[in-house]
């Protein structure tokens, strides 16, 4: 530990501490603009200046790293006067664009001027002006704004691995850009808008649209993948405006992907306000009690056994114990959470999570991704692997189908073959994982959803078990799921009761009535004659399959708990009301049962979550990962050759939001089309 003294307060500090750090850990503010935690050290902005003892002026904090003995001022007469004359450097070019800037009321620059800068300015010089750069259809600029602070570079560098931005010419004509005028092809591009200290980065989509101070905020979960980033939406009225990360460090650090952050146009469009009822052959508008009255008439005339239910990835743990109780009520074992046909065995929870949890990834030294693509399926998880990687002394390898990661791997191999090989020592990153101390391998959806999706996993077992990757002390075994549903519902049971049928046998033709719980990613001609109950929010798939709609609410418009991959309860709350007659799901379920006679017992939210934590106790812990204790699970099957093949064609377009979104629309059209 380093001592040192700051401002006449004695403290001590880690080795390797700035003194920008130190003075945060006592609360002492330092104003910044190129600073970022999450980023390296630039020292460009150098509005961070204090005085140091023994030296002869002042100096960068953020670039300074603290030594023994040191003393530090930060509130004096020549600080106070060196940050005024930073300031006013950095607003000789800016533009008075306050009052048209979509960062007013939010802008670190109108803040700092405020605190540290002098109320006029000496030059009256003409202001630069700077050509508008093209950075696709999520990111508007107004680059002569730009105070040249290189936080997007840095961050586009180090955090997304696609270096696509940098400095052009030197001097007062530096310009920010990517020089060829290409659209930015990070999945996370968006979190730019957040670390860009001033207007010169903002929201395409959102422009000009609203005034920060004019937001209702709600602090809730995303639900486009499996990674359950914690998010706030910020709505106006009865729309959802924007999204934006909130911190958490075991999760999703500060970063969200652009699907997340820009796919809520979606949830305006193509939107279930009614129920609908199939009549000669077309859907038409319906009373709740009509819909309810032809479902109920037709159940009844079926018998249990060829009744059937799906749930989809989006839908909260609440809705999918309803539907549950709901069939077992009718009699029919046939149900699923699994709507990408995976069958594994899930006898244990350590089977089917990530054990080591997301951020347990820094702490690995060789990674083995299997079957998976976690750019585009977990793009948060695969953010922390590039973190552990820049750190060093980690090796990553992948067997699957080559795709850039944005960073270096070894590619093994494209077949399940390949894990034989590391097995019985056959290929060099065996040897990797023989020297790791903490070796993890990921299971991804590209295996498990496959025909021999038992065998791989049972297999990949066996594999972490031998190089010593489950222990007391370390879990390196783990699955990576694709739907932010996933988990809950295999914690909550939503799976074949006994003798049940599972996805793929639902879809066999045999069922004759089929209840689908927002589940669109299956194939719709799978179905046959069935009698089909769609509920859901958005008319996509499955609604125009459907012969019966309940329309449903969207993961805004209503509370719910969902787990992420790692086995993580999540409380997301309501931040809008869904339209016109739309319900929430859990609602709309107990309101059925009422009128088919077989009321379920339970009339609140509250009542209905009391049963839930009974039934599922894991549940209960609100934002916390628990351990997952460890039994051999599993069983031994033939592999086959057929190599892994990507399970998301299109980032952009995976679920009915998305698809209904007009931004992901564009984004499949402009950075896609440009990466082929």
């Amino acid at each position: 530990m380093i001592k040192l003294i700051i401002d006449g307060i004695e403290t001590e500090v880690e080795q390797g501490t700035s003194v920008l750090q130190a003075c945060e850990q006592l609360g002492i503010e330092i104003p910044r603009f190129c600073y970022h935690d999450k980023l390296s050290v630039a020292g460009s902005c150098r509005m961070c200046l204090v005085e140091v003892d023994k030296m002869p002026k002042p100096v960068a904090s953020c670039a300074l790293p603290c030594s023994d003995g040191m003393v530090v001022r930060t509130d004096t007469t020549t600080v106070k006067k060196a940050r005024r004359g930073v300031m006013e450097l950095l607003l000789i070019n800016h533009p008075l664009d306050c009052p048209i800037c979509d960062q007013g009321g939010e802008c670190d620059l109108q803040d700092l001027a405020v605190a540290y800068g002098a109320d006029a300015t000496r030059y009256k010089e003409d202001k630069r002006a700077v050509p508008e750069k093209n950075l696709g259809p999520l990111i508007k600029t107004a680059m002569t704004r730009c105070i040249h602070c290189t936080r997007c570079i840095r961050f586009v560098d180090e955090i997304c691995g696609t270096p696509e931005l940098g400095g052009m010419q030197r001097g007062e004509n530096l310009e920010i850009g990517t020089y060829i005028s290409k659209a930015l092809t990070s999945e996370m591009s968006g979190n730019l808008i957040d670390i860009c200290p001033v207007g010169a980065l903002t929201s395409k989509p959102a422009a000009f649209s609203a005034r920060s101070w004019e937001y209702q905020k709600t602090e809730t979960i995303d639900v486009f993948d499996a990674v359950g980033c914690n998010i706030r939406v910020d709505t106006r009225g009865n729309e959802v405006m924007r999204v934006l990360p909130r911190l958490n460090e075991d999760v999703n650090e500060e970063w969200i992907n652009d699907k997340t952050r820009f796919a809520i146009d979606g949830l305006k469009r193509q939107r279930l306000d009614c129920p609908y009822v199939r009549r000669e052959g077309k859907l038409k508008p319906a009373s709740w009690d009509e819909a309810f009255a032809v479902i109920a008439e037709k159940l009844r005339s079926i018998a249990p056994e060829r009744i059937a239910a799906l749930a989809g990835d989006l839908v909260d743990c609440e809705a999918m114990f309803a539907l549950r109780a709901l069939m077992l009520a009718l009699g029919s074992p046939h149900m699923d959470c699994r709507q990408d046909g995976a069958d594994y065995d899930i006898s244990t929870r350590a089977a089917y999570i990530m054990n080591s949890g997301i951020a347990g990834i820094e702490e690995a030294d060789a990674i083995v991704l299997i079957g998976t693509d976690p750019r585009h399926e977990a793009t948060l998880v695969n953010a922390r692997i590039r973190k552990r990687w820049l750190r060093g002394g980690c090796r990553v390898g992948l067997i699957g189908e080559a795709v850039d990661l944005g960073y270096p791997y070894r590619h093994i191999g494209v077949a399940p073959r390949s894990i034989a090989d590391l097995a019985d020592g056959k290929h060099e990153f065996a040897e990797i994982l023989k020297n790791a101390q903490k070796p993890m391998f990921i299971l991804g959806a590209g295996a498990l959803t496959r025909r021999d999706g038992a065998a791989l996993h049972h297999a990949v077992r066996e594999l972490a078990e031998k190089f010593n990757a489950v222990r007391e002390d370390w879990n390196g075994f783990n699955v990576l799921q694709l739907a932010a549903a996933r988990v809950g519902g295999i914690d909550l049971d939503f799976l074949p009761q006994a003798n049940g049928l599972g996805t793929r046998d639902i879809l066999g033709g045999k069922m004759e009535a089929i209840w689908l719980l927002g589940a669109d990613e299956i194939d719709m001609q799978n179905i046959g004659n069935a009698f089909v109950i769609y509920q859901g929010h958005h008319g996509d798939r499955g609604a125009h399959r459907a012969d019966v709609i309940l329309p449903g609410a969207a993961y805004t418009e209503k509370s719910g708990i969902y787990v992420n991959t790692e086995g993580r309860p999540q409380l997301a709350l309501q931040a809008t009301f869904p339209p016109g007659e739309a319900r929430e799901d859990w609602k709309i379920i107990r309101a059925f049962s009422g009128v088919f006679g077989n009321a379920l017992p339970f009339d609140t939210l509250m009542d209905l979550r009391k049963q839930m934590f009974e039934f599922a106790p894991v549940l209960a812990e609100m934002g916390r990962c628990c351990k997952a204790g460890w039994v051999a699970f599993g069983k031994k099957g033939s592999l086959s050759k057929q190599p892994f093949a990507p399970v998301i064609e299109n980032f952009y377009m995976t679920d009915p939001i998305s698809r209904a979104s007009v931004t992901m629309a564009k984004c499949s059209e402009e950075i896609l089309r440009k990466e082929v």
